[in-house]
Protein backbone atom coordinates (compact mmCIF):
# COMPACT_ATOMS: atom_id res chain seq x y z
CA UNK A 1 0.00 0.00 0.00
CA UNK A 2 1.45 3.46 -1.17
CA UNK A 3 1.56 6.17 1.06
CA UNK A 4 -1.16 8.35 1.38
CA UNK A 5 -0.61 11.51 -0.71
CA UNK A 6 -4.54 13.04 -1.05
CA UNK A 7 -5.88 15.90 1.42
CA UNK A 8 -5.05 16.04 4.64
CA UNK A 9 -7.97 18.11 5.94
CA UNK A 10 -10.40 15.21 4.17
CA UNK A 11 -8.70 12.69 5.69
CA UNK A 12 -8.68 13.88 9.14
CA UNK A 13 -12.35 14.34 8.29
CA UNK A 14 -13.26 11.17 7.93
CA UNK A 15 -10.98 9.59 11.05
CA UNK A 16 -12.43 12.36 13.02
CA UNK A 17 -8.76 12.95 13.89
CA UNK A 18 -6.46 15.85 13.45
CA UNK A 19 -3.49 14.17 11.96
CA UNK A 20 -1.96 18.07 12.09
CA UNK A 21 -2.12 17.79 15.46
CA UNK A 22 -3.38 21.13 15.76
CA UNK A 23 -7.04 20.82 15.57
CA UNK A 24 -7.13 23.00 12.57
CA UNK A 25 -8.81 20.10 10.26
CA UNK A 26 -11.77 20.13 12.06
CA UNK A 27 -12.07 23.54 13.41
CA UNK A 28 -14.66 25.02 10.19
CA UNK A 29 -15.69 21.68 9.38
CA UNK A 30 -15.93 18.78 12.11
CA UNK A 31 -17.53 16.26 10.74
CA UNK A 32 -17.36 13.35 7.83
CA UNK A 33 -16.47 15.03 4.09
CA UNK A 34 -18.82 14.50 1.16
CA UNK A 35 -22.64 14.60 0.73
CA UNK A 36 -23.54 13.11 3.76
CA UNK A 37 -21.13 13.74 6.38
CA UNK A 38 -23.35 15.13 8.48
CA UNK A 39 -25.64 12.26 8.79
CA UNK A 40 -24.88 9.74 11.99
CA UNK A 41 -21.71 8.18 11.20
CA UNK A 42 -22.30 4.48 10.65
CA UNK A 43 -21.63 2.49 13.36
CA UNK A 44 -18.07 0.38 13.83
CA UNK A 45 -17.18 -3.22 14.19
CA UNK A 46 -14.15 -4.00 16.77
CA UNK A 47 -11.89 -4.56 13.39
CA UNK A 48 -12.73 -1.40 12.21
CA UNK A 49 -12.75 0.78 15.79
CA UNK A 50 -9.09 -1.12 15.36
CA UNK A 51 -7.97 -0.20 11.96
CA UNK A 52 -9.54 3.20 11.91
CA UNK A 53 -7.06 3.64 15.14
CA UNK A 54 -4.27 2.27 12.79
CA UNK A 55 -4.89 4.60 10.52
CA UNK A 56 -4.88 7.69 12.34
CA UNK A 57 -1.04 6.86 13.32
CA UNK A 58 -0.04 5.80 9.56
CA UNK A 59 -1.80 9.06 8.64
CA UNK A 60 -0.45 11.31 11.07
CA UNK A 61 3.51 9.83 10.61
CA UNK A 62 3.09 9.70 6.84
CA UNK A 63 4.37 6.04 6.33
CA UNK A 64 3.15 3.46 4.14
CA UNK A 65 2.02 -0.04 5.69
CA UNK A 66 4.71 -1.43 4.78
CA UNK A 67 7.12 0.73 6.65
CA UNK A 68 4.58 0.97 9.81
CA UNK A 69 4.14 -2.47 9.92
CA UNK A 70 7.97 -2.93 10.01
CA UNK A 71 8.54 -0.02 12.88
CA UNK A 72 5.52 -2.38 14.76
CA UNK A 73 7.67 -5.51 14.71
CA UNK A 74 10.69 -3.66 15.52
CA UNK A 75 9.00 -2.09 18.55
CA UNK A 76 8.26 -5.83 19.47
CA UNK A 77 11.61 -7.04 20.34
CA UNK A 78 12.46 -4.05 22.29
CA UNK A 79 11.25 -4.25 25.75
CA UNK A 80 8.03 -2.94 28.06
CA UNK A 81 4.98 -1.97 26.65
CA UNK A 82 4.62 -2.86 22.44
CA UNK A 83 2.27 -0.27 21.89
CA UNK A 84 4.77 2.46 23.76
CA UNK A 85 7.52 1.51 21.96
CA UNK A 86 5.72 1.44 18.50
CA UNK A 87 5.12 5.00 18.95
CA UNK A 88 8.50 6.12 20.50
CA UNK A 89 10.11 4.56 17.61
CA UNK A 90 7.54 6.48 15.52
CA UNK A 91 9.00 9.25 17.04
CA UNK A 92 12.92 9.02 16.93
CA UNK A 93 12.55 8.93 12.99
CA UNK A 94 14.58 12.15 11.47
CA UNK A 95 11.42 13.45 9.45
CA UNK A 96 9.52 13.25 12.92
CA UNK A 97 12.52 15.20 14.85
CA UNK A 98 13.06 17.35 12.19
CA UNK A 99 9.39 18.69 12.85
CA UNK A 100 9.86 18.40 16.18
CA UNK A 101 12.64 21.18 16.10
CA UNK A 102 10.67 23.42 13.81
CA UNK A 103 12.34 22.78 10.61
CA UNK A 104 9.15 22.56 9.03
CA UNK A 105 5.50 23.42 9.89
CA UNK A 106 4.43 19.71 8.85
CA UNK A 107 6.22 15.81 9.00
CA UNK A 108 5.25 16.19 4.70
CA UNK A 109 7.12 18.93 4.71
CA UNK A 110 9.85 18.06 6.98
CA UNK A 111 10.25 14.50 4.99
CA UNK A 112 11.20 17.03 1.67
CA UNK A 113 14.07 18.73 3.69
CA UNK A 114 15.58 14.99 4.47
CA UNK A 115 14.83 13.85 0.71
CA UNK A 116 16.59 17.32 -0.37
CA UNK A 117 19.57 16.35 1.32
CA UNK A 118 19.16 19.45 3.67
CA UNK A 119 19.54 17.68 6.82
CA UNK A 120 22.66 16.34 8.67
CA UNK A 121 22.70 13.82 11.88
CA UNK A 122 26.07 14.60 13.65
CA UNK A 123 27.70 16.31 10.84
CA UNK A 124 26.75 14.49 8.19
CA UNK A 125 24.33 14.37 5.86
CA UNK A 126 21.65 12.05 6.06
CA UNK A 127 18.73 11.64 3.19
CA UNK A 128 16.44 8.96 4.53
CA UNK A 129 13.51 9.94 6.11
CA UNK A 130 13.26 6.93 7.79
CA UNK A 131 16.91 7.02 9.63
CA UNK A 132 16.22 5.99 13.26
CA UNK A 133 17.80 8.61 15.74
CA UNK A 134 19.25 7.51 18.90
CA UNK A 135 19.21 9.85 22.13
CA UNK A 136 21.92 12.41 21.71
CA UNK A 137 21.88 12.67 17.82
CA UNK A 138 21.97 16.07 16.54
CA UNK A 139 20.17 17.49 13.70
CA UNK A 140 20.93 20.22 11.55
CA UNK A 141 20.77 22.34 8.80
CA UNK A 142 23.37 21.72 6.25
CA UNK A 143 25.52 24.81 6.53
CA UNK A 144 24.85 26.09 2.76
CA UNK A 145 21.30 25.68 3.66
CA UNK A 146 21.20 27.78 6.59
CA UNK A 147 19.52 31.05 4.95
CA UNK A 148 16.69 29.03 3.72
CA UNK A 149 13.28 31.01 3.78
CA UNK A 150 10.98 27.83 4.63
CA UNK A 151 13.25 26.80 7.53
CA UNK A 152 13.18 30.33 9.00
CA UNK A 153 9.61 31.43 8.16
CA UNK A 154 9.37 27.86 9.88
CA UNK A 155 11.44 28.49 13.17
CA UNK A 156 9.73 31.86 13.38
CA UNK A 157 6.13 30.08 13.52
CA UNK A 158 7.04 27.60 16.39
CA UNK A 159 5.47 28.07 19.23
CA UNK A 160 6.36 25.48 21.68
CA UNK A 161 8.85 22.24 21.78
CA UNK A 162 8.31 18.70 23.11
CA UNK A 163 10.68 18.32 26.04
CA UNK A 164 12.83 15.52 24.39
CA UNK A 165 14.61 17.53 21.73
CA UNK A 166 16.21 20.95 22.38
CA UNK A 167 17.42 23.48 20.02
CA UNK A 168 20.16 25.86 19.77
CA UNK A 169 19.64 29.04 17.95
CA UNK A 170 23.04 30.11 16.88
CA UNK A 171 23.98 26.70 15.29
CA UNK A 172 20.57 25.78 13.01
CA UNK A 173 20.72 22.72 15.19
CA UNK A 174 18.40 20.34 17.82
CA UNK A 175 19.03 17.49 19.66
CA UNK A 176 17.43 14.49 20.05
CA UNK A 177 17.77 14.50 24.04
CA UNK A 178 15.97 11.22 24.78
CA UNK A 179 12.57 9.23 23.72
CA UNK A 180 9.24 10.52 24.52
CA UNK A 181 7.45 9.74 27.36
CA UNK A 182 3.78 8.23 26.68
CA UNK A 183 2.16 11.25 28.28
CA UNK A 184 4.43 13.65 26.37
CA UNK A 185 2.58 12.39 23.15
CA UNK A 186 -0.84 12.43 21.56
CA UNK A 187 -3.30 11.68 24.38
CA UNK A 188 -6.04 10.84 20.83
CA UNK A 189 -4.21 7.80 20.10
CA UNK A 190 -4.84 4.22 21.82
CA UNK A 191 -2.32 2.34 20.63
CA UNK A 192 -3.01 -0.92 22.43
CA UNK A 193 -6.02 -1.26 19.43
CA UNK A 194 -3.12 -0.98 16.61
CA UNK A 195 -1.54 -3.81 18.44
CA UNK A 196 -5.06 -5.77 18.77
CA UNK A 197 -5.08 -5.34 15.21
CA UNK A 198 -1.85 -6.59 14.36
CA UNK A 199 -2.38 -9.55 16.36
CA UNK A 200 -5.75 -10.42 16.13
CA UNK A 201 -5.06 -13.47 13.85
Amino acid sequence: MSRYTGSTYRKSRRLSFSILENEKELAKKPYAPGQHGQGRRKKLSNYGVQLQEKQKVRFMYGLNEKQFRKTFDDAEKLKGVHGENFLKLLESRLDNIVYRIGFATTRKGARQLVNHGHITVNGKKVDIPSYRLKPGDVVAIKESDKDLSIVKASLEAMNKRVEFVTFDENKMAGTFVRYPERSELNANINESLIVEFYNRA
